[in-house]
């Protein structure tokens, strides 16, 4: 037989009552959790993430955005439309070209923790 490490588990449903209780009042609905997740999906993907890049130096159009990328149109389109969709990015038209941009700074502060977080030692 093969002799198990017991530390990993509790003899007891719950020790300390009152730090779960706390941890409980603190956590987000669950909606608003879901929508998080969500949200963080859309940084999944690394074509997004390169347009998330580009738009931090500047407001582009779809056809910039598909010739710096080596991309389609029609691909670079669809990227926009998820990131539009997650409020990440907004566009502004002018005349017929539309022009797309970061939503705010928050995208900037996540894209730079992120970043941190991963090239940190």
């Amino acid at each position: 037989m093969e002799k198990t490490d017991k530390l990993d588990s509790c003899n007891v449903t719950m020790i300390h009552e009152d730090v779960v209780r706390d941890v409980k009042k603190s956590i987000p609905e669950d909606e608003t959790l879901y929508d998080l997740a969500e949200l963080f999906k859309v940084f999944g993907d690394s074509t997004r993430i390169k347009i998330i890049c580009a738009l931090f130096k500047a407001e582009m159009c779809v056809c910039d955005l598909a010739a710096l990328l080596g991309m389609s149109q029609s691909a670079i389109s669809h990227q926009l439309r998820v990131l539009k969709n997650s409020r990440l990015v907004k566009n502004r038209r002018e005349g017929k070209v539309v022009y797309y941009s970061l939503d705010d700074e928050h995208v900037k502060d996540i894209f730079d923790k992120g970043l941190i977080h991963i090239t940190e030692k």
